[in-house]
């Protein structure tokens, strides 16, 4: 493998499984590597002679040495198949510029964040999050000031959230970060004893429970084509304008589910 001037090679320093089609690695990307909490990065693989590059959100924070990816295996997909079989100590390439728009929202003056996700469209908020509480920890910058951030997450099965423990924890500790999980197959996760129903299904209630106006709260909608879609919807309805509204879509809906690609 031999990477061109715009790729570093990378190098897998770990790989943790969180369920037999979503997985997480840590990259070692190669070299200096600057982006913001919210960007993308992207990585790639040689495979019978083309090289095939996705790109996805980072889930680490700017302030960490790795660069870590939440992932979902999807079998038809061009690269997730090629990425699934790698382990640690493996090689692949990493474009060297991080991209992407969906940072935090420090310009408008609204200081309310309604983070919306499925599955794996939770690591830009992960990251978000990572980054507030080292800067609300170590108290040498004015982040995280007035802003709380308001996070609900869904997954079809409670084994999807593989950030659960690390958002609760922090949850617990900082009063600007509120975080709900929700299983919409409840049927299929017995043991299962939190909210139920799809994101779109929840975004009324909190936003009501959490007190959040239009006004002051921007709104960002990561993961699913259909959350993205029915969330800006339910949003729009309750007063939401389209320059508060921030959105990644994860894959394109088609007959064949494709990874994200921006």
């Amino acid at each position: 493998m031999l990477p061109g001037d715009k790729h570093y090679e990378a190098t897998i320093v770990e790989r943790r499984d969180i369920s037999p089609d979503l997985w997480l690695i840590r990259v070692d990307p190669g070299g200096p590597f600057k982006f913001l909490a919210g960007q993308y990065a992207t990585l790639g693989v040689e495979f019978e002679g083309q090289r095939i590059e996705r790109a996805y959100s980072l889930v680490s924070s700017p302030y960490e040495q790795t660069l870590e990816f939440f992932l979902e295996l999807v079998p038809h997909g061009a690269l997730t198949p090629h990425l699934f079989k790698l382990n640690e100590g493996d090689k692949l390439f990493c474009r060297k510029i991080a991209k992407g728009r969906f940072t935090l929202d420090l310009r408008s003056g609204r200081k309310h964040h309604l983070l919306l996700s499925t599955v794996t469209g939770i690591a830009p908020f992960v990251s978000y999050v990572r980054t507030l509480f080292r800067d609300w920890k170590s108290g040498d910058t004015p982040m995280p000031g007035d802003h709380k951030l308001y996070c609900v997450q869904g997954g079809s099965r409670s084994w999807e959230f593989g950030y659960r423990d690390e958002m609760d924890k922090v949850a617990a500790e900082a009063p600007w970060l509120k975080f709900v999980t929700t299983v919409s197959r409840p049927w299929e996760d017995t043991g299962w004893t939190g909210e139920t129903g799809r994101v779109d299904d929840l975004v009324r209630k909190y936003t009501d429970l959490w007190g959040l106006k239009p006004a002051e709260t921007t709104a960002y909608l990561c993961g699913h084509p259909n959350m993205v879609e029915n969330g800006r919807g339910i949003l729009q309805r309750a007063g939401w304008q389209k320059n508060a509204m921030f959105e990644e879509i994860y894959f394109i809906p088609s007959d064949v589910k494709e990874e994200h690609a921006e």
